[in-house]
């Protein structure tokens, strides 16, 4: 699992995001809705979870997947789930 002393840059994660996703991190914005807006679907979003799992060395549940609707709630769930 991730260390305590991993940090997040919110920024970093926007782009890393964006790049799983094939956007631009511009359009990435913390309040776009994934499916609505950017067109995500459910395997685009397991994909992203992946990353996310490797990346970030973290577990992420099919139930915390489901709650995630934008970006915000992406950087927050990795946030605590770094910091746990």
């Amino acid at each position: 699992m991730a260390s305590a002393s991993q940090t997040l840059n919110p920024e970093d994660l926007r782009v890393f995001v964006a790049d799983v996703l094939d956007i631009d991190p511009a359009s990435l914005t913390d309040d776009a809705h994934f499916v609505a807006e950017l067109g995500l679907d459910s395997l685009k979003a397991l994909e992203v979870m992946v990353a996310l799992e490797k990346r970030f060395d973290i577990a992420i549940s099919e139930d915390e997947l489901k709650d995630i609707t934008n970006f915000a709630e992406v950087r927050d769930l990795v946030t605590s789930k770094i910091t746990a």
